[in-house]
């Protein structure tokens, strides 16, 4: 029991981002107190229990309950720009997310996997990220139209997609999980033409096999190309390009990002990755870019419309309610609200 409770502790700690002193002194107590509860030595009495409740926004129980992710489990391909508080915190809000996640889909009876189609083939050039994304679209079978909604493809193919709100400097990482749980983190405050992007650069770290050797920068750049692969494969830009262009207008491309749902940035750096336009081409646009912070936002560069989200876990909790397979009480525990407020939200029609 101590040792479920420290971990319960830590985590509530690391998530919200309190130092054991700055937690220590909204108790009332010592560190060494708080060292002493995360360390396993001691369990907290009744009002310091119920002050621990109030200030992380959980309910007691939460505290004893045996933890199904570990933070030690979600290992992140690491960013230079998020360590620390920042990291430990992100890390344990998308352990709690999947706990959640992982437990709920336990109750209902759900066992998903995860089947990599691309697993053996091994990257090296960008044409065979071409021929990756191609064998992908092709074994998922999505075609070469838009894809609608990329966050609920992948959960539909047994990833899960987690949104946390994160600082700008921070895009999306993958992660595993239980050993065979793929996990895709997304910053929820970007746009969903970054979302989308940003959920398919994390994809290829997750299916694509990199040839060794490759330098972590040769394998973001990889990723990329693979993200802009799966939104408009090779024959796809080129009919909506040509094959070779001295010019492109930011009209047309604003109509091309708004119905595929890719940035316009992207869209060029595609068309110089497939040759359709020269080098030269390619740095005057971005020179052209870089000169107004509005024209890296893409500020008045049209908007796509589509829906980029993924409703899998509140689908399925409604449902455990409505079928008598989880009471309201566990339910809104797993969503992480108060059985008040799961009542409100809960509409049922018979």
């Amino acid at each position: 029991m101590k040792e479920i409770f420290a971990q319960r502790l830590k985590a509530a700690r690391a998530k919200a981002g309190l130092s054991q002193q700055a937690l220590a002194e909204q108790l009332g107590i010592t560190k060494q107190a708080v060292s002493k509860y995360e360390n396993g030595q001691m369990l907290p009495d009744s009002p310091i229990l119920i002050r621990l409740s109030e200030i992380f926004n959980l309910k007691p129980d939460y505290f004893f309950r045996p933890l199904t992710v570990s933070l030690e489990q979600v290992e992140f391909r690491k960013r230079s720009s998020l360590r620390g508080k920042k990291l430990a915190a992100l890390k344990a809000d998308v352990a709690d997310r999947l706990e959640r996640y992982l437990e709920l889909e336990e109750l209902m009876n759900i066992q998903t996997g995860f089947e990599n189609p691309i697993a053996g083939k091994l990257i090296s050039s960008g044409e065979e990220i071409e021929e990756a994304a191609i064998e992908l679209l092709d074994y998922w079978e999505l075609g070469f139209n838009p894809l609608p909604n990329i966050f609920e493809m992948l959960e539909g193919k047994g990833i899960k997609l987690i949104e946390v709100e994160a600082d700008p400097d921070f895009d999306g990482l993958p992660t595993t999980v239980q050993g065979n749980v793929p996990v895709i983190v997304v910053n929820r405050h970007f746009d969903n033409v970054r979302k989308r992007f940003t959920a398919l650069h994390e994809l290829g770290h997750l299916v694509l096999s990199f040839a060794p050797g490759l330098t972590e920068k040769q394998k973001e750049r990889l990723c990329h190309r693979f993200a802009g692969s799966m939104m408009m494969p090779r024959s796809v830009l080129l009919h909506e390009l040509g094959e070779k262009r001295g010019h492109l207008s930011i009209n047309e491309l604003i109509e091309i990002k708004e119905y595929f749902g890719i940035s316009v940035q992207a869209i060029v750096y595609r068309a110089f990755e497939l040759g359709v336009i020269s080098k030269s081409t390619f740095r005057r646009f971005f020179e052209f870019v870089n000169a107004e912070p509005d024209r890296k936002l893409e500020k008045g560069w049209g908007v796509y419309e589509g829906k980029e989200h993924s409703g899998r876990f509140e689908q399925l909790l409604y449902k455990g309610v409505a079928e008598e397979l989880i009471s309201i009480a566990k339910a809104a525990a797993l969503a992480n609200v108060s059985i008040s407020e799961f009542r409100d939200n809960l509409r049922m029609v018979v």
